[in-house]
């Protein structure tokens, strides 16, 4: 014969509260690494902009004095204006991605050959990348001279160009930029509805009113996170601008990410208190463009 199950009133706290406590019990771990891990650091460099510190030495607070020594940088007002072409330019991964998602879709002959030269870009290193491209711009061995040769034009000197290093760089980051976005179009293009596609076909939609009613609606979830994924690369743009130009010609392909490693880590003097208050201006920008895309997506799913 078994026993009787407890009172309520005599089980603890825990039994009482079980289904509700378990999943934050799993969550745990995660949370206190993202608390150790993010949380803090960003706090961290949030105070450290207050100060005047080396890294080494004592601190100093000097309040708001790296802000408005900020506000009278030129090299910071550069930085800020190619994040800013990063940005803008970076975006074109996105439609970018979704073509070639949308060509390799299709049944093709040697459409897995395809497949492996588009997704190439993706699995190897900035690095590589940066010193592929770097031979590429060779003012005299490189291909891009010798194909402008070819069509009479002169040889051009892009990353020696102050004003065409700047694009030469991004054009290099959007290789393997555009090649992560079609990866995650792929996906998205996988879960399509079918249903969706043979309904469109019998109202007759085709071609970009298939892709643009019926299609891209259903990639949004895709969409959402190719945009915070390209957003996040522009802002932290550090590994091609070091190995290709190592900001320059005369400082005019910096970023605010190399800007921050310059001042607080490569000059004389190592200010980390102003490296920090750049590290926190790029935060801040990054955090103002994934909380209105997490508002737009919250806003979608609270209207259905």
């Amino acid at each position: 014969m078994t026993a009787p199950n407890p009172a309520p009133a005599t089980r603890s706290w825990y039994k009482r509260n079980e289904i509700a406590v378990t999943p934050w019990l799993f969550l745990a771990p995660a949370m206190l690494f993202f608390a150790f891990y993010v949380i803090w650091p960003i706090y961290q460099s949030i105070m450290i902009s207050f100060y005047d510190w080396d890294g080494l030495g004592d601190a100093t607070f000097i309040g708001m004095g790296n802000y408005v020594e900020l506000m009278d940088d030129g090299a910071f007002e550069v930085s800020l204006w190619n994040n800013l072409k990063w940005l803008l330019f970076y975006l074109l991964a996105i439609p970018g991605g979704l073509f070639i998602a949308l060509f390799l879709n299709q049944t093709v002959t040697g459409i897995r050959l395809y497949k492996s030269l588009f997704f190439f870009p993706f699995v190897i290193s900035q690095v590589v990348v940066g010193l592929v491209f770097s031979w590429f711009y060779l003012p005299n061995e490189g291909l891009l001279n010798g194909v402008l040769g070819l069509v009479g034009l002169g040889p051009i000197n892009v990353l020696g160009d102050p004003d065409l290093a700047t694009y030469g760089i991004i054009a290099a980051g959007l290789w393997p930029q555009t090649a992560y976005c079609m990866i995650l179009y792929l996906t998205g293009l996988n879960a399509v509805d079918p249903e969706q596609i043979e309904a469109g076909r019998l109202d007759n939609a085709k071609g970009w009113k298939m892709l643009w009613y019926i299609i891209i609606p259903q990639l949004k979830p895709a969409t959402f996170i190719a945009f915070v994924v390209t957003i996040i690369g522009a802002l932290r743009s550090f590994d091609l601008i070091s190995i290709m130009t190592n900001g320059g010609p005369f400082g005019q392909t910096r970023v605010l990410s190399f800007y921050m490693f310059e001042k607080a880590l490569s000059e004389y003097g190592f200010r980390m208190g102003y490296g920090a208050a750049i590290a926190v201006i790029l935060f801040l920008i990054m955090l103002v463009f994934i909380a209105y895309f997490l508002w737009s997506m919250w806003r979608e799913e609270k209207g259905r």
